[in-house]
């Protein structure tokens, strides 16, 4: 009777006892199978723990564990996850935001299957055309030929021509004399009739074209035989190709191959892969099917164009020397300046177009003569100059050097093809048309344009009979990327462009079209980089992928998420080492009624982000004119300064384009002095009023474990000193050096000052452990041995950012810095913590930690993308608090966002739209959250105002 209980349970339910995965403390939980549900909690709850590192890794490896020893040894191997048991386990598949494909030639259309169905819909209902003069290229049989011609009006006079010189330079005797014996009367010279008795003289130099008259006919019903004959004679004189010369006016070509018969261009039979750009059969030879060229920019080598030469305008490498006497850069330049009569001393962006071009692309061959006096002597040398951008271009491909190339890449951007204008194939390719577009105008549409597009295409009966099937895998295809909110993305959008919320959705998207049944997926923030409007779209494709009978486990912060979850499991109570448990399962409704739970607290409403009693004033505007960098449409914008402002708007609006391509980096390049290239506007008015910008990401603090938040901030330096002060130290000598673990004298030489060795496992996964000569601890004894309050240097770094407050309280200068890590609410990471164990939001918080604890000029700008990625109610309240808290030194913060909680605190938002792609890129509201709120046209301002509306109610019910 149990054992079918259990059974029974296990159909219904996944069971997991004592799972131990992290900070996971013997988690003991029955999560409901066939089912949407939703994993919340704290950042660095141990969400992602139970999702993935339990649940999906454990899936994983049974299924490996299926596989045969043979199959093994090429996936290798998977550790068992910490967990006790796990029943009830379907086969899992994961849709995290990890795996984007960052290959330049992989793209929406290649991952989604999409471009591979398009490329097998031109290869066999493509109409090719000539790449050269656009006219459509048919391959005709004799027959089709004949019944052509006989569509001619009845009694027309024609020609059947034999074109067997096309273009060509000659007199062409032997041709004539070949004709003739074959029996020919007649030829059609450069548009003349001869007769072939007579004697014809060509001029050698000129180009001819030749066409034997192999019969005369006038259109009317029997002469289908003989005109059939005919033209089989043409086909074998000319190589397939026939011309009828009607009326002695009209002229009509045809051809038994894919050739035009006026460019005498020949295309090869249509294939699938005749369209790809990963194959040399259809990708761009120049560029060889990326679309682009990595090129030098004079813009990046001479950054400042109002310093002259003299002033050492030129930054490349190589040519740092070109304003230093004696150097031969600067010899070279100066009898530049001689031959061509400029001066060194004048601005860069005086000079006159001939001496600029000069420079930048050399004297064409012509010689100048450089006076040198270097160590082996002096002399005249006569140099013909290449010109600076062919220079740098040399020393980059002769370097072998790669710390060198990647120096030389800091001064190239990326460049459209010139051959292939950015279409990635030959010309050949290009001119197939389905409908009146080519495959790459097609990948070139939005995905909402391409359905659009494909459903109502005008077809011949044919095409429509060929093309059916393929439309209709198209057409489904498209609907599901619309359905997952990525309606605005082209097909030909590099993957590696993408952010992570939308990579994740794509998969999504290719997931229900593959209609498996039984399957547990388990999605990591589907909602991220998703306005609230989409959020919708996402929230039924999800449902619907349930309803089919899969099992969903979303980890996710989003609210309407989660009111549409069938069950929640919310993990606690606090994150880190205060985490790991589970505080509340059940409905919406039951979490909200659950004192203990803190995600129940934020969505009844017992607690809540509060809405600004008063929203600040600006101090001024920096104004951006002209943006139009990718779908932005001219438009002029202005930022207010001094506070807080949240750019919002649909996916893909052009948010991104405003705030990161063009405000960012033309901003970072002024005042930072950053070798980039911003995205195209005309001015920006107002910088002189700003003295830096800073961009608070969530990429990682560090790539190595050596990098932690104690050394990020700095803290870890003062630390340092305050150890090299004790008694202990100063009588052993050590200095500051002495308590580092990334150089030699204070470390463990045994691990190399890690705390860990890999040990390398020949059949199974590399296994790393606890240094055995140092236990973990990184340093030698003789450093451990010295302490500061009883405690080592290790025992410093292991404490977490609440003890370690406590510890240093009397360190002001310590006390600070720490002080704001646990603002931010990282109270729980410990200071020595490796930056790979730490999660996005977390790095953000402790980059926005650095700030807050350096003194404010009051002239800086922050830029944050996205900041809530990965956080909980409670953590975004603790950011919202930061934020404000940058922006009231008289900083500016500019910050693109989706979460209604950042956008209601805002002073003001600029709201970008209407839609995503090509239908958005304007600004549709702009001014308070209260003024946005009142606009009819901001989908923004309608989430807005159902927010406020929300708040004011439960002030009302508190009130009461």
């Amino acid at each position: 009777m149990q054992a079918k209980k259990t059974i029974e349970n296990s159909k219904n339910f996944i069971r997991i006892r004592g799972a131990r995965e992290h900070n996971l403390k013997g988690i003991c939980i029955d999560i409901p199978r066939d089912k949407f549900v939703v994993m919340t909690g704290l950042s660095g709850s141990g969400k992602s723990s139970l999702a993935f590192d339990t649940i999906y890794a454990e899936g994983q490896r049974r299924y490996m564990e299926s596989l045969s020893s043979y199959a093994r040894q090429f996936l290798g191997q998977m550790e068992k996850p910490k967990v006790e048991s796990i029943e009830g386990l379907s086969p899992a598949i994961s849709i995290d935001q990890k795996s984007t494909n960052r290959n330049p030639r992989s793209t929406v259309g290649t991952v989604t299957e999409i471009y591979d169905y398009l490329r097998l819909l031109y290869a066999r209902a493509g109409i090719p055309h000539c790449p050269n003069c656009g006219k459509e290229i048919h391959k005709q049989t004799v027959d089709q030929m004949v019944d052509e011609i006989m569509k001619l009006s009845e009694g027309a006079k024609i020609q059947l021509l034999a074109p067997v010189v096309r273009g060509r330079k000659g007199e062409h005797v032997k041709v004539f004399e070949s004709a003739k014996k074959a029996g020919f009367v007649r030829v059609m010279v450069d548009g003349e009739l001869y007769q072939l008795s007579e004697e014809i003289k060509l001029e050698k130099t000129k180009k001819h074209n030749i066409e034997i008259v192999v019969d005369r006919l006038v259109i009317k019903a029997g002469i289908e035989r003989r005109m059939s004959d005919s033209i089989e004679q043409i086909m074998k004189l000319s190589e397939g190709l026939l011309i009828v010369e009607v009326n002695g006016e009209e002229r009509l070509s045809f051809s038994s191959s894919f050739s035009c018969p006026d460019c005498n261009i020949s295309l090869e039979e249509l294939e699938p892969r005749t369209f790809s750009f990963n194959n040399p059969f259809g990708a761009c030879p120049e560029c060889s099917g990326l679309g682009y060229k990595m090129e030098f920019d004079p813009e990046l080598m001479i950054p400042d164009k109002s310093l002259s030469l003299a002033e050492g305008c030129i930054v490349v490498m190589g040519w740092q020397s070109s304003n230093q006497k004696g150097s031969f850069t600067n010899s070279t330049l100066e009898a530049l300046a001689k031959a061509y009569n400029f001066d060194l001393k004048t601005p860069f962006e005086q000079l006159s177009k001939e001496a600029q071009d000069v420079i930048l692309y050399g004297t064409g061959g012509k010689v100048v003569k450089v006076y040198y006096k270097g160590q082996r002597g002096e002399g005249v040398y006569d140099v013909p100059f290449e010109g600076l951008i062919k220079n740098v271009e040399r020393r980059y491909r002769e370097t072998f050097s790669e710390s060198t190339k990647q120096e030389y890449e800091g001064f190239m951007r990326t460049t459209p093809c010139k051959a292939c204008g950015g279409k990635r194939l030959k010309p050949t390719a290009l001119a197939v048309t389905v409908g009146d577009k080519n495959i790459s105008d097609v990948t070139e549409l939005s995905i909402s344009e391409v359905k659009n597009y494909f459903e109502n295409v005008e077809l011949t009966s044919t095409q429509r009979k060929i093309g059916d099937m393929i439309l209709r895998e198209i057409t489904a295809r498209l609907s599901f990327l619309n359905d997952v909110g990525l309606d605005y993305l082209t097909l030909s959008r590099a993957t590696g462009t993408l952010s992570g919320g939308e990579a994740q959705r794509i998969r999504l998207a290719t997931q229900i079209g593959s209609g498996l049944v039984g399957v547990a997926y388990i999605l990591d923030e589907p909602s991220i980089g998703l306005h609230q409007r989409d959020n919708d779209k996402l929230l039924v494709s999800l449902k619907n992928l349930r309803d089919i009978g899969n099992t969903l486990i979303v980890v996710e912060h989003d609210e309407d998420t989660m009111l549409a979850a069938d069950f929640i499991v919310d993990i606690g109570p606090g994150a880190g080492e205060h985490g790991g448990e589970i505080i509340a399962t059940g409905t919406a409704k039951e979490i909200m009624k659950c004192k203990e739970s803190l995600t129940g607290a934020y969505l009844s409403g017992r607690l809540q982000v509060p809405v600004p009693s008063v929203r600040r004033e600006p101090t001024g505007f920096l104004e951006v004119k002209g943006a139009r960098e990718n779908n932005l449409k001219n438009i002029d914008v202005k930022f207010p300064l001094g506070i807080m402002t949240v750019v919002t708007g649909v996916s893909g609006s052009g948010k991104s384009s405003l705030v990161n391509e063009i405000l960012y980096k033309s901003l970072a390049k002024k005042l930072n002095r950053a070798r980039i290239i911003a995205g195209k506007y005309d001015e920006i008015l107002g910088a002189e009023k700003l003295d830096k910008i800073i961009d608070i990401d969530q990429s990682p603090i560090g790539r190595t474990p050596r990098s932690n938040p104690a050394t990020y901030t700095g803290v870890f330096d003062l630390i340092r000193d305050l150890f090299a002060a004790t008694q202990d130290a100063k009588a052993k000598g050590y200095s500051k050096g002495r308590f580092s673990f990334n150089v030699k004298g204070g470390r463990c030489e045994a691990c190399s000052g890690d705390g860990i060795v890999k040990i390398e496992m020949n059949f199974l996964p590399d296994v790393y452990v606890p240094c055995e000569v140092c236990e973990g601890k990184r340093y030698n004894r003789e450093t451990l041995e010295v302490r500061y309050k009883g405690k080592s240097i290790y025992d410093v770094l292991n404490m977490t950012v609440d003890e370690s407050l406590a510890f240093f309280e009397h360190i002001p200068s310590i006390r600070r810095k720490i002080e704001t890590l646990s603002e931010v609410g990282l109270g729980y990471i410990r200071l020595g913590q490796p930056s790979t164990e730490l999660s996005g939001g977390e790095a953000q918080r402790i980059k926005l930690a650095t700030e807050l604890s350096k003194r404010s000029t009051g002239k800086t700008i922050y830029v944050l993308d996205e900041p809530t990625t990965g956080l909980h109610f409670a953590d975004v309240h603790k950011l919202i608090n930061i934020l404000r808290k940058l922006s009231e030194g008289g900083n500016t913060v500019i910050v693109i966002e989706h979460n209604l909680d950042v956008i209601k605190t805002a002073d003001y938002i600029i709201d970008i739209g209407p839609e995503g792609g090509a239908r958005g890129g304007t600004v549709i509201a702009e001014g308070t959250p209260e003024e946005v709120a009142k606009n009819k046209n901001s989908y923004t301002g309608e989430y807005i105002k159902r927010m406020l509306d929300r708040e004011k109610e439960w002030v009302e019910k508190r009130g009461r």
